[in-house]
């Protein structure tokens, strides 16, 4: 069973406002984290072991359940798993 696990930034929350205004859906558009100047000279920093591997990432996600809305923020950072769906 294959698995791999990525780090993703949220880049954008972009909501879908209903009828009355308020957001019914929410676009997240997420990316991949990538190298900075920041590093440390070793090269040692999580993100840059994840950058080396996946050095292209992009998730664009609509979600509608509303315990999530309002709750993501640019620059906020996940990992995200994948293991096959038997």
């Amino acid at each position: 069973m294959t698995k791999m696990r990525a780090k993703a930034r949220v880049g954008a929350v972009l909501p879908t406002p209903g009828p009355d205004g308020k957001a019914v859906a929410e676009r997240l558009v997420m990316h991949g984290v990538a190298k900075s100047t920041a590093y440390p000279e070793d090269g040692s920093d999580e993100d840059n072991t994840f950058a080396k591997f996946t050095p292209s990432l992009t998730f664009d996600i609509q979600i509608a359940n509303p315990d999530l809305i309002g709750k993501f923020e640019v620059g906020q950072t996940f990992y995200v798993e994948f293991s096959p769906a038997d």
